[in-house]
């Protein structure tokens, strides 16, 4: 087990570091639509994702849910580890997205390795960043595209992030990720249909163009 850690790290941090996450870090599996970690639970551990998708959520006072960004092999949550310094609860919902692999890290270790070394620090720095770069084009998806574009655009990154054109979702999981209806989402589905964009099936999606 730790020789796959390592492995799978390398590339992103020092000899030290890997050595501290195979001693202290505790190795977890979840399968698709386990919920990894929920509103207002206190934070001891932060993800690191080593196999698998997370896709990460926010939720109204009504019980609306809102895709923020997803998490894929060799990132970690920004929010968690916000939530960590600040020692406050999660603010975020995450959910397998497939079956996933993580590495959870005490949260008392992440300061400490922060001012102890560059890799560790340059890997937090750079989460952050490119967290809050997904948090500014979610943003501005809500604020500038229309639903039909949204939906497109989602439709594109769950390619992306899955490697495969084949996307296992129903109209209500899309439905609620987009923070709208399943009448709306089956529309503009059997539209993207109609166009040669996409393939329908029960359950399924597959994406022909974009």
């Amino acid at each position: 087990m730790k020789s796959s850690i390592q492995q799978q790290l390398n590339h992103l941090f020092s000899d030290y570091i890997i050595n501290q996450l195979q001693e202290v870090g505790i190795v977890k599996n979840y399968i698709k639509d386990d919920i990894i970690l929920d509103l207002d639970q206190e934070l001891k551990f932060v993800p690191l994702v080593l196999e698998g998708t997370i896709k990460v959520l926010r939720e109204d006072n009504t019980g609306n849910e809102l895709l923020l960004y997803f998490l894929e092999p060799g990132d970690t949550c920004a929010m968690s580890l916000s939530c960590c310094q600040k020692k406050s609860k999660s603010k975020i919902r995450a959910i397998a997205e497939n079956d996933v692999r993580l590495l959870m890290v005490p949260v008392e270790k992440m300061a400490e390795w922060f001012e102890s070394d560059g890799s560790w620090r340059n890997f937090i720095l750079d989460s952050y960043q490119i967290r809050f770069h997904e948090m500014l084009e979610t943003i501005d998806t809500l604020a500038f595209l229309k639903m039909d574009e949204r939906l497109e655009k989602l439709l594109t990154d769950m390619v992306k992030v899955s490697g495969s054109t084949i996307l296992n979702i129903t109209h209500q999981e899309i439905a609620e990720n987009l923070n709208t209806s399943r009448v709306v989402i089956s529309r503009l589905l059997k539209k993207l249909e109609n166009e040669g964009i996409i393939k329908l099936s029960r359950n399924k999606i597959e994406v022909l163009m974009f």
